[in-house]
C-alpha cells in the first residue's frame, strides 16, 4: 500500500534484552574466568570441571535471586505510585487534570489544547494517562521479575555451559589458552547479537564486552598461577 510507513523500535526489548545479555554475559566472563583461574594454579580436569560446574549453578541462582529481587523493588514502586495516584484521581481530580494539562503544556501545546487533550485521555482512561505521562510507566517498561529472573537464570547457564564444554574437549596443555579464546569469541558474538537487537552500535558494544572479558579472564588467570606455584 502506497503510503504506508512501517517503523522498527526497540523499546518493547528493554526488559528481556537486558536480562539476557546480563546473564549470557555474567555466564561466559565469570564461569571461563573461573575456570582459568582454577587451571592456571594447575588443578586437575576434574577439579576445573567441578569448580566450572559448581560456578554454572551457583551462578544461575544468584542472576535469578538478583533479578528477581530487584525488579520485584521497581513494580513494587510502580505499585505504589499507581496506588497514590488511583487516590488522587478519586480525591482531587480538577488538580490531577491540571497536573497533567501543565506536562502537554511543557511539552509544547497551548494551554488549551493541554486541557483538551488531558479531558480526552482522562475520560478514556485517567490512571493510564497519568502513569504514562506523568509517572513514566507503560506496557512496555513495567517491571516483570518473573521474566527477568527466568530470562538471567537460562542465559547465564548457556553463557556458562560454554568454557565447561571447551574444557572438557580441549587438552589440558592449552587449555587456559583454548577456553579463553573460545570465550572472547563467543563475548563478541553476544556483544554483536545484543547490540544489533537493541539497535545499538554493533563495534562499540563488540569491543567493550570483549575487553572487559579479556581482563577478568587474564586476572584470574594471573591469580590462579601466582598461588599454584606458591601453594
Amino acid at each position: 500500500m502506497r503510503g504506508h510507513h512501517f517503523e522498527r523500535h526497540y523499546a518493547g526489548r528493554i526488559g528481556w534484552l537486558r536480562a539476557a545479555v546480563l546473564g549470557a554475559n555474567d555466564g561466559i566472563v565469570s564461569t571461563a574466568s573461573l575456570v582459568v583461574g582454577v587451571a592456571a594454579a594447575h588443578a586437575t580436569r576434574s577439579e576445573v570441571m567441578v569448580a566450572g560446574v559448581a560456578g554454572l549453578v551457583a551462578g544461575a541462582m544468584s542472576m535469578a535471586a538478583g533479578e528477581y529481587v530487584s525488579v520485584s523493588s521497581q513494580a513494587d514502586t510502580e505499585k505504589a505510585d499507581l496506588e497514590r495516584e488511583r487516590h488522587e484521581l478519586e480525591t482531587d481530580r480538577p488538580s490531577e487534570r491540571r497536573e497533567l494539562a501543565t506536562i502537554y503544556v511543557k511539552r509544547g501545546l497551548e494551554p488549551s489544547l493541554a486541557l483538551q487533550v488531558a479531558d480526552q485521555l482522562m475520560r478514556k482512561d485517567a490512571l493510564a494517562a497519568h502513569a504514562h505521562d506523568e509517572l513514566g510507566i507503560s506496557e512496555i517498561t513495567t517491571a516483570r521479575p518473573i521474566q527477568a529472573a527466568l530470562t538471567s537464570a537460562m542465559a547465564f547457564s548457556i553463557g556458562a555451559a560454554l568454557p565447561i564444554l571447551i574444557a572438557i574437549f580441549s587438552p589440558r596443555t592449552v587449555l587456559v589458552l583454548t577456553v579463553s579464546m573460545a570465550s572472547l569469541l563467543s563475548l563478541a558474538i553476544l556483544g554483536a547479537v545484543g547490540a544489533r537487537a537493541g539497535g545499538a552500535n554493533v563495534t562499540r558494544a563488540t569491543l567493550r564486552v570483549t575487553f572487559w572479558g579479556a581482563f577478568a579472564m587474564a586476572l584470574t588467570a594471573g591469580i590462579g598461577k601466582l598461588l599454584g606455584t606458591a601453594i
